[in-house]
This record gives C-alpha cells, sequence and structure tokens, in this order.
C-alpha cells in the first residue's frame, strides 16, 4: 500500500504539485501596466493630484446629496389665527379665549404636501405662563405666512370711526396679524392673504377699507350674500398684472364672493392685481417691495382644483410655495 502520508505532505491539497514540481504558471495581474500602476491610473499622476480628484469627488457627491435633501425637505407654512373671544355670561370653552383655523384653508394649503402651522398669539407678559418666544421666531422658523379670513379689520386700524357698532371689527387680531405680517417681511418670507388678509395686507402699508360695499358703493355688484361660499362674480386681471401673467389664458374667470368689505385706497406700493367685473372693486392686490406678499379678496380653498365653474387657484400656492423654497434659509 502507498504511504499517503508521503504522496501527500502536510501543507499540500489533494490535485496538488509535490514540492520539487513544477506547476502551472501563476496568473499575470491583468490590473497593472509594465510600470506596476493600475492601468486605470494616469500616466505621470502624482499623489497630490490624486488626492485633489479624490475631495473634488467626495465634493460633488456632498454636494448633490445636500441638494437631493434640501428639494425634498417639506415646507412648513404658518396659518394666522381666528380668534374667539369669551361671551359674556357663558361657561367652558366659551368663556375661554380661543384661536383656531378653518379646515378647508389648512388642506388647500396641505394638498402641496406642505406641513401647516397654527401661529397663535404670544404674550411674552403672561401672568400664568410667561414666555420669551415672539412672533419673530415663527417667523425665523416658518417657511411662509397666509392670513386667513374671518372677522372684519377694525376701522380704528386704519385711522376711522366705525359708521356701524357691527363693523368695528376685531383691534386685537389686527394688532396680532399686523405685528405677523411684518415679521414674515421683514424675515423676507412670503405671505398669501385670503378674504379679510387681503384687506390686512392693504391697511398694514398705509391703505384703506370701505366699511360696507353695499353702503358706500350702492351701485356695486352684491359681493356677500347668504349663499356664502356659493356666490360668485367675475373678475378681470389689469395687464401687465402677475396674475394676468400667471393665468394668459383666462379673460374673465369667476371666483366665490363673500365679503362686505374691500379694499379702497391702496396702500403704499401696494398694485392692483384683479377687479371684479364689471364695477371695479379691488380684488387681488401686490406688494411690490417684497418678493411675494399678495391679498386675494376671494377663497380660493373653496374652489376645487382643476374646477371649470371657479377659477382653479392651485397655480397661486405654487407660486407661493416656490417663494417659500426658495426663500427658506
Amino acid at each position: 500500500m502507498p504511504d499517503t502520508d508521503k504522496a501527500n505532505p502536510p501543507g499540500a491539497e489533494r490535485g496538488d504539485p509535490a514540492p520539487g514540481q513544477n506547476g502551472p504558471d501563476r496568473v499575470p495581474d491583468r490590473r497593472a501596466r509594465g510600470d506596476g500602476l493600475p492601468r486605470y491610473q494616469r500616466r505621470n499622476d502624482n499623489p497630490l493630484a490624486l488626492a485633489a480628484r479624490v475631495l473634488s469627488s467626495r465634493w460633488r457627491a456632498l454636494r448633490n446629496r445636500f441638494s437631493r435633501d434640501l428639494m425634498r425637505r417639506t415646507l412648513n407654512i404658518g396659518v394666522s389665527a381666528r380668534i374667539f373671544h369669551p361671551e359674556a355670561g357663558s361657561v367652558g370653552l366659551r368663556s375661554k379665549n380661543l384661536q383656531y383655523l378653518e379646515e378647508s384653508i389648512a388642506q388647500w394649503v396641505m394638498s402641496r404636501d406642505v406641513l401647516v402651522f397654527m401661529v397663535p398669539t404670544v404674550n411674552t407678559n403672561g401672568l400664568l405662563h410667561p414666555s420669551n418666544i415672539t412672533l419673530r421666531h415663527y417667523a425665523r422658523h416658518l417657511d411662509g405666512l397666509v392670513l386667513q379670513g374671518g372677522a372684519d379689520v377694525a376701522p380704528q386700524t386704519y385711522s376711522e370711526a366705525a359708521t356701524r357698532p357691527e363693523w368695528s371689527g376685531d383691534r386685537a387680531r389686527d394688532l396680532y396679524e399686523l405685528e405677523l405680517l411684518h415679521e414674515f417681511v421683514d424675515a423676507g418670507k412670503p405671505v398669501l392673504g385670503i378674504c379679510r388678509g387681503c384687506q390686512l395686507i392693504n391697511v398694514a402699508f398705509g391703505g384703506s377699507l370701505y366699511q360696507d360695499v353695499a353702503t358706500n358703493l350702492p351701485d356695486a355688484l352684491a359681493h356677500v350674500h347668504t349663499d356664502y361660499d356659493a356666490h360668485r362674480h367675475a373678475i378681470v386681471f389689469p395687464p401687465g398684472s402677475s396674475l394676468a401673467t400667471l393665468f394668459p389664458s383666462e379673460r374673465r374667470p369667476v371666483v366665490n364672493s363673500i365679503h362686505h368689505q374691500a379694499v379702497k385706497e391702496p396702500g403704499r406700493d401696494i398694485s392692483i392685481e384683479a377687479m371684479s367685473d364689471p364695477d371695479g372693486i379691488i380684488e387681488a392686490i401686490r406688494y411690490q417691495r417684497a418678493d411675494f406678499v399678495m391679498g386675494l379678496q376671494w377663497h380660493p380653498e373653496f374652489h376645487r382644483a382643476g374646477g371649470q365653474e371657479l377659477l382653479d387657484c392651485t397655480p397661486i400656492l405654487d407660486e407661493f410655495l416656490r417663494a417659500a423654497r426658495d426663500t427658506r434659509f
């Protein structure tokens, strides 16, 4: 019997050539050239040039990743609060100050996959829970602001007296929203005002309002009706306005009409973006000294996206959100 230990000494695998025998030739390293460098490496290269290219490649990768993350980051949009003031003699919630937003405005803004945050009033002198947080902090950390509709702007806010008690408006909300508006404008953030918000933007820059369209302009169309958001009228865009550019094919679109007050004298650097037809009531304005500060007298959140009867206002929302993304830093 052959001695297997002698035929296969330790360290040799079965089938390997025995020591002293010539085995197969070594497989050549095809990765290298004759000078020993990898074939993919440039000739006459040096370590500094290689390091520079590596750092440049890493920088491009980081930049591309940052750009992707920036574009994908969800926008944070603030919405001003409506304010419910305590009712005399009430108990429970009705005896407290309440701040809220209308569901439809939040859903309209969120239809573009952004986050919505209601911005509450702040009180640094609160007796129960004092805080150092101000509206400026919200302007710094949010990407844009929507001023929602609601109670009348108080005539006192534009230096007039209410001609009827029921038109005295909400002075407390005026002061809160005026501060909020100016903080976002100072921070370079876009603002979109709706109905009351449109009127507030005009007043914020020195303009005035008709306290009641039907009383002040008896020949005007009915701009408020018991049909509420089902009431509507046509508008026109002045040539050269940004809305005319945004809606080039719309000659006389229809919007809802839910307001008894309206812009009277435009404020400083305020341009007219839309008027009701045929009575000429101002229906949209824009502040010219900011990238995007626009007011709409109608309620775009009540217009169906892609609808045919009422103007599809999603292009306005998209312009607002583009401005928010462009100014987020």
